[in-house]
């Protein structure tokens, strides 16, 4: 009985000892939720801003882009995936790969090879783990990115987008991460950055803004474009315009990427804290359950050793 009582105590000083680090997890990541989200909403009203300028210069334009123009026969697509560096984060990391294989399984349902680009460790070793090609990698700053680094993600994939398909470039590219909603939702989702969809800019409205209005005399759904004179050129104004807006946009996913993987450690730190408290409760209980047993054992062991020495004394005075 006394072994078992220690096993019990040896168990409940390991699983309060995990608690208190869970639990301080927990609150550092709550912590870093809030610098996330404002980060997030920073960013945000700027890369929303700058691809709004972008569809008003492609669509005041006829010149032809890899901003704006799409092959006639897309060949390649290049795949950008944010992950983090770092576990303890629930589902996050496996449901941003599983979206990012889903897309490729559908790229290369049209025909088109896949070139993947990958942010995080975790997402690096999953697919080093299964001998996948990755054209290239990132890691070091997943959970606090700053715009330097969406930079140096971008450099490569603007370059790709930027050559022919026939010297190693791409035809498309595509961003898988994780969006941040809210505390308790954390979507993954896939977005193409480029070419840049048009079509909420061909019916009159543009990313975050309202519909141009209707001029007098003009039949009611038809809608006012603005003109627009570039100077040196369309092509020069788009070219200044493209690195930042893939910029804009791999930065404004990292954050949202960061803030998602925060909520999601903190979550699962509060459910493992939850669970090492349950658990200390039923050893708990086990334990007592053992001292009380071995308390009537000692009971019980005295009480015969008496009766057998007052049985033992009663026949000597015999």
């Amino acid at each position: 009985m006394g072994a078992q009582l220690r096993v019990y105590k040896r168990r409940i000083r390991s699983v309060s000892a995990t608690k208190k680090i869970t639990r301080a997890m927990e609150m550092i990541a709550a912590s870093r939720i809030v610098k996330a989200q404002r980060k997030v909403a920073a960013s945000t009203p700027y890369a929303t801003e700058l691809t709004r300028a972008v569809t008003a210069v492609a669509t005041g334009s006829n010149a032809k882009h890899p901003l704006t123009t799409e092959a006639d026969q897309p060949r390649r697509a290049a795949i950008l995936l944010l992950t983090s560096d770092r576990g303890l984060a629930g589902g996050y990391n496996s449901n941003a790969i599983k979206r990012a294989e889903q897309l490729t399984e559908r790229l290369r349902g049209e025909g088109k090879e896949v070139v993947t680009y990958i942010v995080g460790r975790k997402g690096v070793a999953y697919y080093q783990f299964r001998e996948r090609a990755i054209a290239q990698n990132w890691g070091g700053f997943t959970d606090d990115p700053s715009y330097a680094d969406a930079k140096q993600v971008a450099d490569p994939l603007i370059e790709a987008i930027s050559q022919d398909t026939d010297e190693g470039g791409v035809d498309e590219l595509h961003i898988v991460f994780t969006e941040f909603v809210s505390m308790l939702t954390q979507n993954p989702v896939d977005r193409r950055l480029l070419p840049l969809s048009l079509d909420a800019v061909g019916s009159g409205a543009a990313e975050g803004g309202s519909e141009a209005p209707v001029a007098e005399g003009q039949p009611q759904g038809t809608k006012v474009r603005p003109l627009f004179e570039f100077e040196p050129s369309a092509e020069g104004v788009l070219d200044a315009l493209l690195p930042r807006y893939v910029e804009s946009r791999v930065y404004n996913a990292l954050l949202q990427s960061a803030a998602s993987k925060h909520a999601a450690t903190r979550r699962a730190m509060k459910s493992a804290t939850d669970n090492a408290g349950e658990l200390i409760e039923s050893l708990s209980r086990l334990a007592n359950a053992a001292r009380q047993a071995e308390i009537t054992q000692e009971i019980s062991e005295i009480v015969g050793g008496s009766s057998a020495l007052a049985d033992a004394t009663a026949g000597s005075d015999k």
